[in-house]
């Protein structure tokens, strides 16, 4: 537990350098904190966040079941999915196209990408010093964490607030990095 506290923290501390240093924090963030749009994105960053951990923690000892983690993550996207449905179709057909890419829908899955990196190498870190047997799945939950946690932390720069804009663009970011760690498990988690 100590591992794991020390490994996310450091994580997180560095995922937050590197937005405040390398991306700097969105000016208008004062300003959006009195919108429930950006509860909603931080709530589905958070949810996604939590559940993620607890599959690592799972997944981290052997002959530990999922259970039903895999369907509140599908849970929380769903509803993701179709608050940016309704968005999407109340909204005038004109400003349909910015809803869904914003400003930012080039860079948005990289920048997380990137940001949640310190926090997958804290999720490897940590499952070192546990026995997974499923490393394949070890590694993407590694990397849905990362992703999830360091999309949060994305949000202290992120302007876009938009519901389908992060359905889609937030989620393949999360995605990048659990691709990566289903890819690295079997060869960095072995023991």
């Amino acid at each position: 537990m100590r591992r794991s506290v020390i490994g996310i923290t450091a994580g997180a501390l560095a995922a937050l350098i590197l937005v405040g240093g390398v991306l700097h924090m969105n000016r208008g963030l004062p300003r959006e904190v009195s919108e429930s749009a950006f509860w909603v994105r931080e709530l589905y960053c958070a949810s996604l966040g939590v559940l993620a951990v607890l599959c690592v923690a799972r997944l981290g000892r052997p002959g530990t079941r999922l259970g039903l983690l895999p369907t509140g993550i599908a849970v929380v996207v769903l509803i993701m999915w179709i608050l940016a449905a309704i968005s999407l179709f109340s909204a005038a057909s004109q400003s349909r196209v910015h809803l869904l890419l914003g400003t930012t829908f080039a860079v948005c899955p990289f920048l997380i990408a990137f940001i949640s990196a310190p926090l997958f190498l804290a999720f490897l870190w940590i499952l070192k010093d546990l026995a997974p047997t499923r490393l394949r799945w070890a590694g993407a939950a590694s990397g849905f964490a990362s992703g999830s946690i360091g999309a949060l932390v994305y949000t202290l720069h992120c302007p876009e607030l938009a519901t389908p804009f992060i359905a889609t663009w937030y989620l393949l970011g999360m995605l990048i990095p659990t691709a990566i760690g289903a890819w690295l498990g079997p060869r960095l988690l072995r023991w």
